[in-house]
């Protein structure tokens, strides 16, 4: 499960792969969902790839991924904006607590799909209660 998430580590969009699948592979299709375009990736030790910088690259993203332990060169990473993917880390915490997501009950990606989306708008829905009536559970004189 890869997601893409706002800046308040808020989802936006899913891609599903393999078990078995090198977490790489997903990057393309995340920065394809039909949002807006981030100016920053950040994401873990798992996406970094010289082809996964330079695609980002080429797209305006700047790659903030740590380098693997086993890379030979070394490449610089802003260990400051870093900090901030614990959103992401929350958000995945947050989704977890579905005992469905985090058990993978569903046999089939579409229903797993469809139950992570249903979590997902679960977690949405408080940052739209109440936005458009701010005088409601005012009382009237």
């Amino acid at each position: 499960m890869h997601a893409r998430a706002d800046g308040q580590g808020r989802h936006l969009g899913f891609v599903l792969t393999g078990g078995e699948a090198s977490d790489d592979q997903a990057v393309d299709e995340l920065v394809a969902l039909p949002v807006s375009n981030p100016r920053l990736m950040l994401a873990d030790k798992g996406y970094d790839g010289d082809n996964v910088r330079t695609s980002l690259l080429m797209k305006g993203i700047l790659p903030v991924i740590p380098p693997r332990a086993n890379r030979k060169e070394t490449i610089a990473c802003d260990f400051r904006a870093y900090r901030d993917r614990n959103r992401i880390e929350r958000m995945f915490n947050r989704l977890k607590q579905s005992r469905r997501i985090a058990t993978r009950y569903d046999k089939t990606a579409l229903s797993f799909l469809g139950f992570l989306q249903l979590a997902a708008i679960r977690i949405w829905l408080p940052s739209f209660v109440n936005r458009s009536y701010p005088f409601l559970g005012r009382d009237e004189d």
